[in-house]
């Protein structure tokens, strides 16, 4: 019955509830205790009352009428960042019945009053685990109100049960002043947030970027992901001041809708078809909104059916929600947080992620080959002693997703909040058969920003091949853990970079060990001969090395192929040549086209060469034609490369 989180400090509800009911008292939780300590850190309110809800009124129940984005309000503390995460969390049903575990067991009931042991649990996902968060109900009150968050009815409490569970996570209630929305969407969901800049990315002036953002955010919406937004505060007095179109800056908004709105009324408006970009948000304050262009009060309205009002759920109140068209909402917001839902079950009718956890940690060791917390690329000396993660794209071309979070610094509550380090990471292209870490800096296809923030988001394509991915702390030296998630769209068969040459073992003695190392980086072929009646080829490399082999993908309909592709060899014989073949493929049987013979030499560093295509046994051969561009990297080190 009770839900499959961790224990959070080991606190297990349903023993601690048998405890309390066969006791006949109320629980009181030791771990956040109602003092001033679970409140603050730094400031203090004085006459604060800490009291159960049945002492606030006589009748309190967890949900008044259900769940529902109205029934948040905030309180004294600056956290309408939550309260707006809390508003989205409410139209999601199947998400706060997982933030609000057996909901039905924990809800007041006249009829079973025995049931009631003053305990409360909640889950939030942390750090790529759900916890289990037990809580006494006791709130802090002023002249009997509730002083943080709470609903439009005296005697629903969901909210500051929620908010209490989640003060005790973060420390305290005044851990939650100045929070970020998109920090609680991940802990409320186990999602991903994507923050997007709409300033930066100049959405307001650009229509064609502007329409597929909407796509993007409508496409968010509908497959259950929580979005918010917010208008950037420059400055103190900026904080919270209202614009005259009725906005506020400085302040979380919980997003409740997005819809194509349909224009026009009767049988026209269906075969006119003309559809309105629109969205709908609710300002936690449950009070002042937009009064702009379709404002609840607006003309603009008479130009929509009845019945798509209806369908809208469109109201006239003064109840803090209201709806805008998108690119009025890009010309007054300036920042907009999606939370996709990862979807990696294979039931399901859309997208499947692929999803590959990695967990690790930036830590300090004075032998450069072992320390692990070097720093962000500009830090060229020790940036690649940073962990190493190693990953696939299998296709052609693959949207991948990255997310890093750090793991929150614990700290006293004395201390307040803790600080997040500047954090982001790196992507690079390696070698296909790359199993050992990283020494030389290799083709950069990606870059986070750096931040700091909990977590860093980036969605990307990238080209079927290896890649290297570098989580790192914006200065070197700084230690913390982190959570590393990639998600494509067929297993990336990603995992970490340990080992920083081959191991040594029983068998090398007879066996031989590498003696040199050698980076083969082929560029691209020219001149190849014609294949097919269209007059092209479908050409790929093999780059042969000592009994190891790799093979690229294939370039299409082309007789002057771009390659770059790459292969690492650690080699016992360093006489014995490098081959690197080039073949057609086809249907029944592939057509070799012609190889040339590299030695890779160790003090031969960085040659780039073009050399004309042999036969094999490296044989001149009349029949063979064209040329390929070739660089060799090779050390007798074997930590060079």
């Amino acid at each position: 019955m009770f839900s499959s989180g961790k224990p959070y400090e080991n606190q297990h509800f349903s023993a601690l509830k048998k405890d309390c009911q066969r006791q006949k008292v109320l629980f009181e939780d030791p771990l956040f205790p109602a003092t001033d300590d679970s409140l603050f850190y730094k400031s203090r309110i004085q006459g604060i009352q800490w009291k159960r809800p049945n002492e606030i009124c006589d009748d309190p129940y967890l949900f008044v009428d259900g769940i529902s984005s109205h029934d948040l309000h905030q309180g004294q503390v600056g956290n309408c960042w939550f309260v707006a995460a809390c508003s989205s969390l409410a139209s999601r049903e199947s998400l706060w019945q997982k933030v609000i575990p057996d909901w039905k067991e924990q809800e007041w009931n006249a009829e079973k009053p025995e049931n009631y042991a003053g305990i409360f649990h909640f889950q939030f996902w942390r750090f790529g685990d759900w916890v289990d968060v037990v809580i006494d109900d006791r709130l802090p009150t002023l002249h009997n109100q509730l002083i943080y968050c709470h609903s439009n009815a005296k005697n629903e409490f969901w909210c500051a049960l929620v908010e209490k569970a989640y003060a005790k996570l973060s420390g305290c209630y005044e851990a939650l002043d100045g929070g970020n929305t998109a920090d609680a969407l991940v802990d409320f969901t186990g999602g991903v947030s994507e923050p997007i800049d709409l300033i930066e990315g100049n959405y307001i002036n650009d229509e064609a970027k502007r329409n597929l953002l909407f796509e993007r955010v409508l496409k968010v919406h509908n497959r259950g992901g929580l979005i918010s937004c917010s208008i950037k505060a420059t400055t103190a007095a900026d904080m919270e001041a209202r614009l005259d179109c009725g906005l506020v800056k400085g302040h979380a908004y919980a997003v409740t809708d997005v819809r194509k709105v349909r224009l026009g009324h009767g049988l026209l408006a269906f075969f006119k078809s003309e559809k309105l970009d629109m969205i709908r948000m609710r300002n936690p304050w449950g009070e002042r909104e937009w009064n702009g262009p379709w404002s609840d009060t607006s003309e603009e309205w008479q130009k929509v059916s009845k019945s798509e009002r209806e369908k809208l759920g469109m109201t006239v109140e003064d109840d803090g929600e209201f709806w805008m068209t998108f690119e009025d909402f890009c010309k007054y917001f300036t920042d907009i947080i999606k939370c996709r839902l990862i979807n990696t079950s294979y039931l399901s009718i859309h997208k499947t992620w692929e999803e590959a956890v990695m967990r690790g940690a930036w830590t300090r060791h004075d032998e450069p080959l072992k320390n692990r917390c070097g720093g962000c690329i500009n830090h060229k000396a020790t940036f690649l002693q940073n962990p190493q993660y190693v990953f696939d794209v299998k296709k052609a071309e693959d949207e991948v997703l990255f997310s890093i979070q750090q793991k929150p610094k614990r700290t006293s509550r004395k201390e307040g909040k803790g600080e997040n380090l500047a954090i982001g990471f790196e992507i690079q292209k390696v070698e296909l058969n790359r199993n050992y870490r990283m020494h030389t800096l290799q083709q950069q296809v990606a870059t986070s920003i750096y931040i700091n923030s909990r977590s860093i988001f980036l969605r990307t394509d990238l080209k079927e091949g290896r890649y290297v991915i570098i989580p790192t702390t914006f200065d070197p030296g700084h230690m913390g853990e982190f959570l590393l998630r990639v998600f494509t769209d067929v297993p990336a068969d990603c995992r970490e970079l340990t080992l920083d040459e081959p191991a040594r073992t029983c068998w090398s003695g007879m066996c031989g060990y590498p003696q040199v190392v050698s980076q083969v980086h082929v560029l691209a072929a020219a001149g190849l001969k014609n294949q097919d009646s269209q007059g092209g080829a479908d050409p790929y490399v093999i780059i042969k090395c000592e009994g190891n082999k790799i093979r690229s993908p294939v370039q299409k309909n082309t007789q002057a192929p771009e390659f770059d592709v790459k292969g690492l060899f650690y080699r016992k014989k360093a006489g014995q040549p490098i081959i690197v073949q080039v073949w057609n493929h086809n249907i029944i049987s592939d057509e070799f086209l012609g190889q040339v013979a590299l030695t890779g030499d160790p003090d031969d560093r960085l040659s780039q060469q073009t050399l004309q295509l042999q036969d094999k046994g490296n044989k001149k051969s009349n029949g063979i034609s064209g040329s390929i561009a070739v660089r060799l990297l090779s050390s007798s080190k074997l930590t060079n490369v």
